[in-house]
């Protein structure tokens, strides 16, 4: 990625210069998309680079409503903070993108990428449709050269779509790069992955054009990232880069809960397996933390894209070996509320089941592909009555993802589902108390008081492995969790094998 250097030396030197007045911002960003990664992404970007103006955009008029008010449509720990301190600064939200295209330099395209549900590559390939209609929203708008990067999670070659798109509608005399810059952000640490990222990755074109356009969005990130983690590839390795780095993670994750199982046919730990494995520098202990299932947007959908892509280009074993690491997900899923069922006497029909966390992971609001949801349909299915805690989580999206997953009304749903205030009122007379989210208010609750309130006997079901599990048995508890062999009890059933 030589190309072009001098040239975009000058222009870096230049533009440093001329946007030191963070009062009169000369470099201007848009972002269509005010989701999970274009919000905290730009809020990041204005944050750091006060000479730059950047507008997110967006069709919804009540997301972008919520961002310009005291309740954000979305929770990160930071950003709300963030967000209050540049808004209406250097940072802006609005409908108007027509307004926002035309005036910017750089355009981000961060819009959702759903796995299709109809059609060819139903179940597997990404619905790219709100990636091309930005794309022409842009070409039918713009009357000035644009940078326009990929930001959403996009299949390989996607560029070379939108680059199609922009270059057959565009207007005259406009000219494009596309740039391919994925995001690596894990939810609930979104604000410290975005400012002290692991590296950023740029992909463009090898050609002098190309590299000049990467070379500015490289200006951006040198704000406050080293130039050491800033990495320049052609598009196409940028954009298997992301898929590729999703599916791994979601591979260890499945690799342990395997693990798990075997732990808990023979005795041993897999919290001790996991540390010792994890110890072997080659290795790493990162994601090696068995629970119920990974969940979220990016895991299941971006392994999902590499097994149809592997099917598209007739590369069949590929696509099932990952096929196994979404198989192994489901499985884990499942086998949690097996444990539940057969250890409550082999029934849960009419039990009252404490669920505490619906959101896939701590500190997000995000339910997307949340094991909880899962765990909750199978007991559902059995008969039970739950009780539901979740610190973030809305009331109606809770009953929103519990409707899609049974296909009950909320009204029918509301028969069988309350929702609670917190872990306490949740806990209280219930049969049994099921850990689905890791969050750090579990750990500290008072369980010795949660005890007395249930049903005798009382069981726990921890599916994270956040809790002391020998103090718990000493409150009086019968304690189940993954990875780990049930103690011996004459009155309950063994977990299923």
């Amino acid at each position: 990625m030589s190309t072009g250097h001098n040239r975009m030396q000058s222009h870096h030197s230049e533009t440093e210069t001329d946007n030191s007045n963070s009062d009169n911002p000369t470099f201007r960003i848009c972002c269509i998309g005010a989701g999970y990664v274009g919000g905290p992404t730009c809020a990041i970007i204005a944050s750091k680079c006060p000479e730059v103006r950047v507008t997110v955009v967006d069709v919804s008029v009540d997301r972008i409503a919520a961002w310009n008010s005291d309740n954000l449509p979305l929770f990160e720990p930071g950003l709300e903070a963030i967000v209050k301190k540049i808004r209406n600064r250097n940072l802006f939200f609005s409908t108007d993108t027509k307004t926002a295209i035309q005036e910017a330099d750089l355009i981000f395209i961060s819009v959702n990428t759903p796995t299709k549900s109809f059609g060819f590559g139903n179940g597997r390939a990404p619905d790219l449709r709100y990636v091309e209609e930005a794309a022409r929203q842009i070409a039918h708008t713009a009357t000035s050269n644009k940078i326009v990067v990929e930001k959403s999670t996009v299949p390989v070659k996607a560029a070379e779509s939108i680059k199609t798109i922009l270059k057959t509608n565009k207007q005259p005399g406009v000219s494009y790069q596309v740039l391919s810059n994925p995001e690596f952000l894990a939810e609930g640490s979104a604000i410290h992955d975005l400012l002290a990222p692991d590296r950023v990755l740029i992909g463009g074109d090898e050609t002098v054009d190309g590299s000049f356009a990467i070379k500015k969005l490289a200006w951006i990130y040198e704000h406050w990232v080293p130039k050491e983690k800033i990495l320049t590839t052609n598009t196409w390795s940028s954009e298997l880069s992301k898929l590729v780095a999703n599916a791994f993670l979601a591979q260890r994750i499945s690799s342990i809960n395997t693990i798990s199982a075997v732990c808990e046919a023979t005795g041993a730990s897999v919290s001790e397996v996991a540390k010792a494995v994890g110890l072997d520098s080659r290795i790493g202990s990162k994601f090696l933390n068995a629970s119920i299932g990974f969940g979220g947007s990016c895991f299941q959908k971006d392994v999902y894209n590499l097994i149809y892509l592997a099917e598209s280009l007739k590369l069949e074993p590929v696509a099932q070996y990952w096929l196994q690491v979404i198989k192994i997900n489901d499985w884990q899923r499942e086998r949690f509320a097996q444990m539940i069922v057969q250890n409550l006497f082999g029934s849960v029909s009419g039990k009252k089941i404490a669920i505490l966390g619906f959101a896939f992971k701590k500190d997000t609001a995000d339910t997307r592909e949340s094991s909880s949801i899962y765990v909750c349909r199978y007991l559902l299915t059995e008969g039970a009555s739950l009780l539901i805690y979740d610190p973030k989580v809305p009331v109606a999206r809770i009953f929103l993802d519990l409707s899609e997953q049974t296909g009950k009304t909320e009204n029918e749903l509301r028969e069988h589902v309350y929702i609670a205030n917190d872990a306490y009122e949740a806990a209280k007379d219930s049969h049994a108390l099921v850990i689905c989210t890791e969050w750090d208010e579990f750990k500290q609750l008072d369980y010795q008081l949660i005890y007395s309130t249930m049903k005798k006997p009382s069981f726990i079901f921890d599916g994270r492995l956040i809790l002391d599990h020998d103090q718990l048995l000493s409150f009086g508890f019968n304690v189940f969790c993954i990875g780990k062999k049930p103690p011996i009890n004459q009155y309950l059933n063994q977990s299923p094998q």
